[in-house]
C-alpha cells in the first residue's frame, strides 16, 4: 500500500513539473514575441528616420559638390522664378471675374438706372473685365464708336497688366540650363586639364570633375522643368482672362447699341 501510494506521489509530482515547464516555455514565448515586434517596431521606425535624413544630407551634399558657384546662381534662378510665378498666380487669380454674372447684372442696371447704374456696378466689381465695361461705359454719352474705341484700347492696358512680369519667368526657364551646361563644360575643361598634366587616365583622378560637371546640368534641367510648368499654367490662365474680356467686349458693345436705340 506504502508502495503504491509513493508510485503515485511521483507520477504527481512529474505532472505538476511538466505543467510549471510548459507555462514557463509559453510565457517565454510570448514575451519574446512582443521582444521581436517592438524590436521589429523601432527598427522600421528608426529606418524611416533614418531615409528622410538620408534624403535632406544627400540634397545637400550633391549641391556642394555641384559647385557653389554655379549651383548658387541656379538656386537663384529657381527662387526668383518661383516669385514671379506665385504673383502672377494670385494676381491672375484675382483678376478672374464671373463676366456671365456680370453681364447680367450691367444689363438689368442699364435697363432700370441708366449708364449711371450700370457704371457703378462695374466700379463695386474687380478685375479686368469689370474695368473693360466701365471705360466703355463713360464713353457711351458720345457715341457708340467713342465707346468701342475705349473698350479696345483698354483691353490692350489691360492686357499688358496681366502679361506683366511673364517675360522674366521665361528667362529664367532658359537661363538654369543654360547655367547647367556651362557648369558641364567647365567641369569637362578641369577634368581634361587634370589628365594633361598628369599624363595618365584615371577615373579617380577625373572622377569629381566630372561630378560636378553632371550635377550643375541636373539642377539647371530640374529648375527649368519646374518653372516651365508654371509658366504654361500661366499663360493659359492669361488666355482664358483674355477671351472672357473679348466676348464681354462685344457684349457691351451690342447692350450700347440696344439702350441707343
Amino acid at each position: 500500500m506504502k508502495r503504491l501510494f509513493s508510485i503515485l506521489a511521483l507520477a504527481g509530482l512529474f505532472v505538476l513539473s511538466t505543467n510549471m515547464v510548459n507555462a514557463k516555455t509559453a510565457t517565454s514565448s510570448v514575451v519574446s514575441n512582443v521582444t521581436t515586434t517592438v524590436a521589429a517596431t523601432a527598427m522600421f521606425q528608426e529606418d524611416a528616420d533614418s531615409e528622410e535624413r538620408d534624403f535632406t544630407q544627400v540634397l545637400k551634399e550633391q549641391y556642394i559638390k555641384g559647385g557653389a558657384g554655379f549651383m548658387s546662381f541656379v538656386l537663384i534662378c529657381l527662387i526668383l522664378g518661383l516669385a514671379v510665378a506665385i504673383e502672377r498666380i494670385i494676381y491672375l487669380n484675382l483678376a478672374s471675374t464671373n463676366s456671365s454674372k456680370l453681364k447680367q447684372q450691367v444689363e438689368d442696371a442699364l435697363a432700370s438706372g441708366g449708364v449711371e447704374a450700370a457704371k457703378e456696378v462695374c466700379r463695386n466689381t474687380k478685375g479686368p473685365v469689370a474695368s473693360i465695361y466701365y471705360q466703355g461705359l463713360d464713353r457711351a454719352g458720345e457715341s457708340v464708336e467713342a465707346a468701342e474705341k475705349a473698350v479696345v484700347s483698354y483691353g490692350g492696358v489691360q492686357m499688358g497688366q496681366l502679361e506683366k512680369n511673364v517675360s522674366w519667368l521665361s528667362l529664367f526657364i532658359a537661363i538654369a540650363p543654360m547655367l547647367g551646361f556651362m557648369g558641364t563644360v567647365i567641369g569637362m575643361i578641369q577634368a581634361f586639364e587634370k589628365i594633361s598634366a598628369v599624363g595618365n587616365l584615371s577615373a579617380s583622378l577625373i572622377a569629381g570633375d566630372i561630378q560636378v560637371a553632371l550635377l550643375t546640368t541636373v539642377f539647371g534641367l530640374i529648375t527649368a522643368i519646374i518653372l516651365q510648368i508654371f509658366y504654361n499654367y500661366i499663360i493659359a490662365k492669361i488666355d482664358s482672362i483674355v477671351n472672357d474680356m473679348e466676348d464681354s467686349s462685344i457684349s457691351l458693345i451690342d447692350m450700347l447699341v440696344d439702350h441707343k436705340k
